[in-house]
């Protein structure tokens, strides 16, 4: 290349970059541009030893039956052994470091469920065994640790600054491709993709979309800003054939920081409870109501002695925000409130009756209120019912007093519940011919192992059975 074709590059790179829009997060690092051609190769070079391979072997499975095993005939003649051999199925996904003094690693659940057995590969070939410290399927992420010197970690960015625009960077193992690289810019803030069909995936949503290319094998890695600091998890794709189709999504770096310290800590994550069912305000209901609105989440139902309650939350009343940001559903107002720790206060924006109002809440340990049997989601029970919300039957149904049951507060459209045909106001009075009176109940009754659900249901004024399986 010419010294002044390499000139003409260089300006038409840079001309691109003020057409794009930069901002904080995507100005160029220092010596990024340095030499005849502009290159990520400088901030690769000190980010791409953080991103590393991770394989999982899970638990023993039982090969599949087959009755001609049962024969002893058919044993002895072809020699067959005793006992079916037992498979171990192998996960690979990548992981980012972000303690290097004590190895620990942050990465996606789905990658590390059920696993048996964890390797982590670096970069430069060296081969740990990880152990898990802690694990959070609500939002899909997990902290593995492995024992190991001279390693390289990245910085935390603030998400919260991203625009869309922004260009970013992907780092993982597609296809267990080591290494790879793919960029590409910020194609929205704040996605909302739904519950998964397995009911495994993330129930606070709050994701990165991105173009750069994610492939399977990419869960747990990277996705950087231009300066190298890591901006999100890469954790989920849109895609009908696996591959990828420029629709990718990434867990931004505020909420994995929040549930990375408490994994640390606790093992776990300690969420808060508010203490509400609630639904998507509707320009149907909005209307019904009289409010010239139509996004926030009316409250259907405030749990007794809940933090809500305590705050003078009542049943109607459409929250509008919390802490001065934005509800504009109930998925907000899930990650709102759910990744706050107990004893957190928050301050609630809302409407009663068209007027606007303020209060203040101390969010309350969820196991204190979930425990008691008030509400719970679908994905926690049950992978048939992903994508439901159930409370308790109060006395403002026209039902109570003449069923005892559990209610399902709302339905996600084209959810695994919503495709078993449950609705938004059905009251569950049995499962599996088994009467259940109370969440606590219905969460034994319906647990994950259950295979097959048998529901009687009373909608309206009417009675019908559904089998999920």
């Amino acid at each position: 290349m010419t010294q002044l074709a390499s000139l003409r590059y260089r300006a038409f790179f840079l001309l691109l970059l003020a057409l794009l829009g930069t901002s904080a997060q995507a100005s160029i690092p220092s010596g990024m541009l340095s030499g005849n051609d502009p290159s990520l190769a400088p901030m690769l070079h000190k980010t791409l030893p953080a991103v590393v391979n991770v394989v999982v072997t899970g638990k023993a499975q039982q090969m599949p039956n087959n009755p001609l095993f049962n024969d002893p005939f058919f044993r002895k003649f072809f020699n067959a052994p005793q006992q079916q051999q037992l498979q171990h199925p192998t996960a690979i996904g990548s992981g980012v470091i972000v303690n290097a003094d004590k190895g620990y690693i942050v990465t996606n659940n789905h990658v590390v469920r059920n696993a048996q057995k964890i390797e982590v590969r670096l970069k430069d070939n060296r081969q740990f065994k990880a152990k898990i410290v802690g694990t959070d399927p609500a939002t899909d992420l997990a902290v593995i640790q492995i024992d190991a010197k001279n390693l390289t970690q990245l910085e935390f960015a603030d998400s919260n600054k991203l625009q869309v625009g922004d260009f970013v960077v992907a780092v993982g193992n597609p296809f267990g491709l080591r290494q790879t690289v793919t960029s590409g810019i910020v194609s929205g803030l704040g996605r909302h993709i739904g519950s998964p069909e397995d009911g495994q995936g993330s129930r606070y949503q709050n994701f990165i979309q991105t173009d750069a290319s994610i492939n399977p094998g990419n869960s747990g890695g990277a996705l950087l800003n231009l300066k190298g600091q890591l901006v999100g998890i890469n954790s989920e794709i849109l895609s009908q054939s696996g591959g990828n189709i420029g629709i990718g999504f990434a867990i931004p770096s505020n909420l994995v920081k929040t549930v990375y310290h408490q994994l640390v800590k606790y093992g776990k994550v300690k969420r808060g409870m508010l203490g509400v069912v609630g639904q998507n305000l509707t320009p149907a209901l909005a209307k019904a109501f009289g409010l010239n609105v139509d996004q926030g989440v009316v409250i259907a139902q405030v749990m007794p002695d809940s933090p809500a309650a305590k705050a003078g939350i009542k049943q109607r009343d459409v929250i509008t925000a919390v802490d001065g940001k934005k509800i504009d559903n109930f998925s907000d107002l899930q990650n709102a409130i759910g990744l706050r720790s107990p004893g957190s206060k928050v301050t609630i924006d809302l409407l009663r009756d068209g007027k606007k109002m303020q209060v203040h809440a101390t969010l309350a340990k969820a196991s204190a209120l979930t425990g008691a049997g008030n509400a719970t989601t679908g994905g926690s029970l049950n992978k048939h019912l992903a994508g439901a919300q159930f409370g308790p039957l109060t006395d403002s149904n026209p039902l109570s007093g003449q069923v005892q049951g559990v209610v399902v507060t709302h339905v996600q459209p084209g959810s695994p519940a919503a495709q078993a045909g449950l609705q938004s106001g059905d009251v569950i009075t049995s499962v599996n011919r088994h009467q259940i009176s109370s969440v606590s109940q219905l969460h034994k009754l319906a647990g994950p192992d259950t295979k097959q659900l048998l529901l009687h249901i009373r909608r309206g004024q009417g009675a019908l059975f559904l089998l999920i399986q």
